[in-house]
């Protein structure tokens, strides 16, 4: 898409100058940025002064849509150069042009930028809002005002003019100065002594609120952030503000409420002071939220798992979304199909998904609340029984492989055939039991849930995906086939036959284990190895044997890690020991369990026989040590296939404005049965991450991206194949 963004910067471009000049502009290093991450998302980017030669540089640069070309849009950052409601000139100049554009309407800007009216608007709406007077004046009648307030000037942002006043005198000095500084009228306000907050937004039906930040105030309740703390020294930002659930969810519920009551859109940020009571106030309402790097709005959307790139990319797509869908998200199928013919087929496998999006949470919460522990086969076989249901109205038939350890493994396809343009490999199982699994939550931001990164996400993927593709009428031109092993907790052990035996019947390959946080691929995996050691002590008649056998035990661990080389790929580290020794008894026991990360089997081989042998002559005569176990799973190792596959998915993903790169995991995973030789990555599950702690997540927007980036994947696959 072509995108064009202008700002302000030469103010001289202009007839005559009139009005107030505005003191609000961009910083031209941040208007880079932002040209930089729109560039990395594939549009063809201009950057264009927004003065008044502006019209001409748009006609030469953004496409003609009348005579067929795709539809570009505008990028705004132009605050405005000079007079009234200065935010709405760019605005209404587009709309008069015809030209879609980020960002709210000259009226939702209007109301915004003029604090006043902002504030009648929020106490119309039952919003909180510091009480206010407002002078023309500075002789008027100002007995009435209580104090402390702060005084500002009415249709002005950055904290501009603000100032705070005890008494009578200061302020009739105060409203002076703003009137004779800014040429209108004076804001006064009651000052709210307490803490100061800050929520942004993105989007629109609904808006998506990001982690509320908190301005450190230095626990001093009086003070307040000036535009030279802004300016020059940026007050510190704490982001999850550190206050509870309840006052959290007022904050936001009130944000989105004066968002929508001010008819805003795209992305915006509230400011918000909350008294020593826990009182919340309104104070007002940016309807163009900085994107500088020190911001407010991108510190919390960095929180909220956009990373700087992709947050000006989401920005660009709510609005296009917003233009290019209609005036709504809408759900039905039936008011999608009356989209324009000339819409690309991306914009309409994407508008489709974000359409589908309280149905896919809805899936996919179904599934995350089925316990789906390993050996609970009924749990297991209920979440195939899901994947089943919502496939099978797609064309998808299913076989059963029958299983009484695990449950059963499932194999789908859209075909009947022994060769497939691409299989899809998940799990249905995990190696949580019911009393510490983690069921379905959900934030602005996240989605949290036992599985819901490792691979249910991906299962929610694989579904979404593929009914955009019916949706579209591409699915029947594509040959398809789905694995869904059960025992990938017991690393393949059973299902490792089978999925060599499918892999070898596809074209491509792609594993559905959940992406990294940075927008990750894997496109290689570590081999796993598993060895568990038994040690006892065989002379029994002397204090110092226990010593020299625990010694002994030590030396074989000592060993075992040293072979660690991470450079090459190469990790081994023990996982569970347990050692029961008494030199008053004269015994000395061991059980270890050992794992080792590896990249190279020959290697492995070689560090396998020496596992299995570990004991010198002499220790032999000391202890017995028994080994078991061994190579659980070989590497996924980064081939020319795999690459050009990786390159395909990435160049589809900036087509799509959603982020791609590369990773190495160190975790296996049942793509690494697949052959060498093989075109194949896994990691294209949501966005997310699994810790020790009950906090796996994704990132709820990647569910929706990645849905898009497999279907186009796979569309991109069986077009080439066909062609």
């Amino acid at each position: 898409m072509k995108v064009a963004i202008i700002y302000n910067k030469d103010r001289s471009g202009v007839i005559n100058k009139f009005g107030m000049q505005n003191k609000e502009r961009y910083n031209p290093k941040t208007v880079r940025l932002v040209a930089e991450a729109l560039e990395q998302g594939g549009h063809n980017v201009a950057i264009i002064d927004g003065n008044m030669d502006v019209i001409q540089q748009l006609q030469d640069f953004m496409p003609r849509v009348m005579e067929g070309e795709r539809m570009g849009m505008v990028f705004n950052m132009a605050y405005g150069i000079q007079g009234e409601s200065r935010y709405t000139h760019l605005p209404a100049m587009l709309e008069m042009l015809g030209i879609p554009y980020v960002g709210s309407t000259p009226s939702g800007h209007a109301l915004a930028l003029d604090k006043i009216i902002t504030k009648i608007i929020m106490q119309k709406n039952g919003i909180p809002t510091p009480g206010f007077w407002v002078f023309s004046k500075a002789d008027e009648d100002m007995s009435g005002v209580e104090y402390p307030v702060i005084v500002k000037p009415k249709m002005e942002a950055v904290s501009y003019g603000l100032k705070i006043v005890e008494n009578e005198k200061d302020l009739r000095e105060a409203v002076k100065f703003t009137i004779d500084e800014f040429k209108q009228q004076a804001l006064v306000e009651q000052f709210i002594r307490g803490r100061e907050f800050c929520v942004g937004l993105l989007g629109n039906n609904p808006a998506e609120a990001f982690p509320i930040i908190e301005i450190d105030l230095e626990n001093d309740p009086d003070a307040i952030q000036s535009v030279e703390d802004k300016k020059m020294k940026p007050r510190d930002k704490i982001c999850p503000a550190p206050i509870s659930e309840e006052l959290a969810k007022k904050m936001v519920d009130y944000t989105i409420h004066a968002f929508n009551a001010l008819q805003l859109r795209d992305f915006s940020r509230v400011d918000i002071r909350m008294d020593e009571n826990e009182n919340i106030y309104l104070l007002e309402i940016n309807s163009m939220a900085s994107l500088g790097r020190t911001g407010a709005y991108v510190n919390a959307a960095a929180v909220a798992g956009y990373d700087y790139n992709a947050l000006i990319n989401r920005i660009l797509d709510v609005a296009a979304v917003r233009y290019f869908a209609g005036s709504t998200l809408v759900a039905k199928t039936e008011d999608i199909k009356g989209l324009s013919p000339r819409l690309p087929l991306p914009t309409r496998i994407r508008t489709y998904i974000s359409s589908r999006k309280d149905t896919i949470e809805k899936i996919l919460k179904e599934m995350v609340n089925t316990n789906t522990y390993v050996r609970n086969v009924d749990g297991v076989n209920h979440l195939g029984a899901i994947v089943k249901r919502e496939l099978s109205p797609l064309g998808f038939e299913h076989q059963v492989y029958p299983q009484v350890e695990v449950g059963n493994i499932l194999f789908l396809d859209n075909c009947a055939s022994s060769e497939y343009d691409i299989l899809l490999l998940c799990h249905l199982d995990n190696a949580v039991t019911l009393a510490k699994r983690e069921f379905f939550k959900e934030t602005e931001q996240r989605l949290y849930g036992t599985g819901v990164w490792q691979n249910i996400g991906g299962l929610a993927v694989i579904i979404t995906a593929l009914q955009s593709l019916r949706f579209v009428r591409m699915l029947r031109k594509l040959k398809i086939g789905i694995l869904l092993t059960t025992d990938d907790t017991l690393q393949g052990r059973i299902s490792q036959n089978l999925v060599q035996n499918k892999t070898r019947m596809a074209n491509y390959i792609i594993g559905m284990k959940g992406g990294g946080l940075d927008g990750t691929v894997v496109t290689s995996r570590s081999g796993a190895a598993v060895y568990s050691g038994s040690m006892s002590m065989k002379a029994k008649g002397h204090a110092e044997d226990v010593a020299k056998a625990v010694n002994i035990l030590s030396k074989i661990i000592t060993g075992w890690t040293a072979m660690t080389n991470e450079s090459e790929g190469l990790v081994a580290s023990p996982t569970e020991m347990n050692l029961q020794s008494n030199i008053m008894e004269h015994y000395a026991n061991a059980d270890i369990v050992f794992s080792i990360r590896f990249g190279d089997m020959e290697q492995m081989n070689t560090i396998d026989k020496k596992i299995r042998h570990p004991l010198s002559t002499r220790e032999s005569k000391i202890i017995r040590f028994q080994v078991e176990g061994g190579i659980r799973r070989p590497p996924m190792n980064r081939t020319d296939a795999i690459s050009g596959f990786y390159e395909t998915i990435r160049e589809i993903g900036q087509t799509l404005d959603i982020r791609v790169v590369e990773e190495h995991r160190w975790s296996s995973a049942d793509i690494c049965f697949a052959g060498p030789g093989k075109a194949m990555v896994d990691g294209m599950g949501p966005l997310g991450t699994k810790s020790r702690g009950r906090d796996e997540y994704i990132l709820r927007h990647s569910l929706l991206e990645r849905s898009a980036l497999l279907a186009l994947t796979l569309l991109e696959i069986g077009l080439e194949k066909n062609s």
